[in-house]
Formats: C-alpha cells, sequence, structure tokens
C-alpha cells in the first residue's frame, strides 16, 4: 500500500504522524510510504532519517496526501479539504462532534475517516491514551504558569512554600487525562481534588488525592476556592457536555485559571473556545481560561514518539491486509470508523449534527461491535 505522512498545518503543531523507526516497519513491510519534506522536522527528525529507513521524501502536501492511506496527527484544516477525494483512507485524529465542517467534506468526498479517539478496546481507548496523558500533565504545568501574578493571575504558587497553603486544584473527571492532571499537580505539592462519578474509579485515586462526587452542587461549592480549574471530561466520540456555566465561574477569584482539555471535544464550559499555541488565553468573568485544541503538540518529540507506540500496529494492518479485512480482524477497529462511503457510522457523531447514522456492514465487523 502506499501510505502519505504530510506535514501537520494546523497553528503550531509540531508533531508528526510517524517516527523514522516507525517508517522503518512500513517499507520493511513492503509499503511505500511517500514524507512531505519537512514533516518530522518539528519532532526533531531530519528528511535524511526518513529517506535513511526507505521513505520517499515529496516536495508537496499534494504527493502525501494522493497516497492510498494517509496518516496523521491532528484533524484536517480547511486548507486541506481540497485533498479529501473517494477511496481515500485517513488515519488521524478527528474529533467530528465538534466539527461540522469536517464532518460535511469527509461525507461529501467520501473518505473514510478512522478516527484515533474513537478506537475502544472494552472501555479504554488506546489510541488517546498517551497523548490524554501528555494534556493531562501540560494542563498543571501551563496552569502553574498562568496563575503568576506576571500572566495576570491570581499570584499563587500551587505548592506553597513552609508556613504558607499550597494551591488548590479541582479537576473535572477521573480519566486518564484527569487522573494525570492531578498526579502532576500532587507532585507540584498543591492541595487536589478530583470530582468524578465512578465510584471504582474514586476508590483507586482516594490514596493519592481527594475525591468529591461530580454534580452540581459540589461544582458550585468548590469553586470559590479553587486557584486552578482543569475540565478533563470525555464521552467518547460526542461532544464534551458543557458542565461549567458563566454564573459558575464568576464564583471563582477573579485571576484563577481554567484549562479546558476537552476544548477538541467542544468544551466543558459555557465560556470555552478553541485558542492556539500562539494565543493561548483569554479572560472571560475574570479568568483566565487556556483552550489550546492541540495541547500536546507543544511538547511534539515526546508526543510523536508515544503516538507512533500505539497507532503504527494498526497502520501495519491497514496496510497489510487494506481496510475491509482489517475490520474483520480486528473487533476494536471498526468502533474508529466515523465515516464511510459518504455516511456517518459512528452513533455519537450523527447525534451531534443531526445527521442519519449508518452502522458498517455487518460482514465488515469480524465480531459483533457496537459503533
Amino acid at each position: 500500500m502506499i501510505v502519505g505522512i504530510p506535514k501537520e498545518v494546523k497553528n503550531k503543531e509540531n508533531r508528526v504522524a510517524c517516527t523514522p523507526a516507525g517508517v522503518r516497519m512500513l517499507t520493511s513491510a513492503g509499503h511505500t510510504v511517500r514524507v512531505e519534506a519537512g514533516a518530522g522536522v518539528g519532532s526533531g527528525y531530519a528528511d535524511a532519517q526518513y529517506a535513511a529507513v526507505g521513505a520517499q521524501i515529496v516536495p508537496t502536501a499534494a504527493d502525501a496526501w494522493g497516497a492510498e492511506m494517509v496518516v496523521k496527527v491532528k484533524e484536517p484544516v480547511p486548507a486541506e479539504y481540497s485533498y479529501l477525494r473517494p477511496g481515500l483512507l485517513l488515519f488521524t485524529y478527528l474529533h467530528l462532534a465538534a466539527d461540522r465542517a469536517l464532518t460535511q467534506a469527509l461525507l461529501e468526498r467520501q473518505v473514510t475517516g478512522i478516527a484515533y479517539e474513537t478506537v475502544q478496546v472494552g472501555r479504554r481507548l488506546p489510541l488517546l491514551e498517551p497523548m490524554s496523558e501528555i494534556a493531562g500533565r501540560m494542563s498543571t504545568v501551563v496552569g502553574a504558569y498562568f496563575l503568576s501574578k506576571a500572566q495576570g493571575g491570581t499570584g499563587v504558587l500551587l505548592g506553597g512554600v513552609p508556613g504558607v497553603l499550597p494551591g488548590k486544584v479541582l479537576v473535572i473527571g477521573g480519566g486518564t487525562a484527569g487522573v494525570n492532571a492531578g498526579r502532576m499537580a500532587t507532585g507540584l505539592g498543591a492541595e487536589v481534588m478530583i470530582l468524578e462519578v465512578d465510584l471504582e474509579k474514586m476508590r483507586f485515586l482516594h490514596s493519592t488525592v481527594h475525591t468529591l462526587f461530580s454534580n452540581e452542587q459540589n461544582l458550585i461549592e468548590e469553586l470559590p476556592t479553587v486557584d486552578l480549574l482543569i475540565g478533563a471530561v470525555l464521552v467518547p466520540g460526542a461532544r464534551a457536555p458543557r458542565l461549567i456555566t458563566r454564573a459558575m465561574l464568576r464564583e471563582m477569584r477573579p485571576g484563577s485559571v481554567f484549562v479546558d482539555i476537552a476544548i477538541d471535544q467542544g468544551g466543558c464550559a459555557e465560556t470555552s473556545r478553541p485558542t492556539t499555541h500562539d494565543a493561548p488565553t483569554y479572560v472571560e468573568e475574570g479568568i483566565i481560561h487556556y483552550c489550546v485544541t492541540n495541547m500536546p503538540g507543544a511538547y511534539a518529540r515526546t508526543a510523536t514518539q508515544a503516538l507512533t507506540n500505539v497507532t503504527l500496529p494498526y497502520a501495519l494492518k491497514l496496510a497489510d491486509l487494506g481496510l475491509d479485512e482489517a475490520l474483520r480482524r480486528m473487533p476494536e477497529l471498526p468502533s474508529g470508523v466515523n465515516t464511510w462511503q459518504g455516511r456517518v457510522t459512528y452513533a455519537h457523531v450523527a447525534e451531534a449534527h443531526n445527521l442519519p447514522h449508518t452502522p458498517l456492514p455487518a460482514e465488515l465487523i469480524g465480531l459483533h461491535h457496537e459503533c
């Protein structure tokens, strides 16, 4: 199969879809890999490193996008829509529930879109987990930075010092991102509380952080004492629920910080709107909002390696077997298919945009899998 790896064009997106080591595995299996010139530079990988393992270095994005399967990091932006075409297999993060324009583009051009974030094994999302780990840890780091008075924050040092109480961090959601945010904040010496609805998760977390059942009343009562609020809510493939209202934010101290990790799925606050690494924050109701939609792109080297570790086995199977046979042999893969032959095949995406939901044909699914 011909596999294309274009350079990411989203703002300050320095990740690349595959390391040279991963490309070596694809070329060793007999596949042709086209890497757009400069695609790996932001992650510290030169074109020569890809060429050395058998990749074709192509000069334009169109050359990379002309492959049978395109492997990316982030969803196509409008400038890339012209590369979408019938029969293209696109393997990347898509986050379609928060992006109607991209959903329509994929449908109109009959692209098979497989979203990393909806490939599901039991209750796990194995292709999302490493980026959630990075975003969770990063949320505490950037939150602590923007709390400084020099950045417009309250001037609270999360870890405190002897004789001074530490800052308080409230994390909404005890999934992968929330757990990593909490661990990082605990490591800094902050007082940490995670709001969660799953009692088993709370039992697991209780030995390291405070936990509280997540409901509106508990959230309202906690917010006035919080220095850093982290939104780490996730419903796989669906638009993030809006749990934080404008009125709730008014109860926080001016200069407090809110980091919305869920922004790539639409955000979990009424006041959330996407930002970029160039202009990462804005102020609403006196609260500093950090809502960057590609947070792990800031730590591109680590993120690229972590992403390749989990996505490459799937990319290899798709290249080796083709889409249909890979779907039959890998029971978790059908849950990743969001669009297919001009139809929405993932229920939460259809619901988000009020579009018809058409499940994949039974003959393409080796084992029964609800997607």
